[in-house]
């Protein structure tokens, strides 16, 4: 069976994120697939954080329809489907990178985790990165990160 992966078509591993897609641009969510996620897989959840601002969540999606590979388009809004949760900016849907701007600031790294499951998480409201952590504990099959940088200018 083929690793479990996350991509996206807007930066490659390890690389910046675009000015689009932060505080800074548009603050659009970026367009991300995946493939290899394994068989059984009814859901997969979706989260973004910060691991230079002790893990603050910019982005959480639950409930993505399961299949083995899949896809979230460019620019979703908190309103469109799958079920978007409460980043720690205390809105539900896509808050992109806004790492402090100042002359020494380095950049950010930001983790984008998807988790294939077992089930649907069935959350209502808007669900934090911890409640979204704490449903799926018991339901993950495999996971897979896409970290990107960004630092403002």
């Amino acid at each position: 069976m083929a690793d479990f992966t996350l991509t996206s078509p807007s930066f490659a591993e390890g690389a910046p994120i675009p000015t689009r897609h932060s505080c800074d641009g548009s603050d659009l969510s970026p367009a991300l697939e995946w493939r290899g996620a394994p068989s059984g897989t009814e859901s997969l959840a979706l989260i973004l954080d910060d691991l230079d601002a002790q893990g603050f969540i910019h982005w959480v999606v639950i409930d993505i329809p399961g299949g083995s590979s899949g896809s979230l388009p460019d620019g979703i809004k908190p309103t469109d489907a799958p079920l978007q949760g409460r980043s720690d900016f205390v809105l539900s849907g896509y808050g992109g990178p806004c790492p402090p701007n100042s002359p020494t600031s380095s950049p950010h790294r930001y983790r984008f985790t998807i988790w294939a499951l077992s089930t649907q998480l069935n959350l209502s409201g808007t669900p934090t990165a911890d409640e979204v952590r704490a449903a799926m504990a018991d339901h993950i099959l495999a996971q897979a990160t896409l970290t990107g940088t960004y630092t403002r200018k």
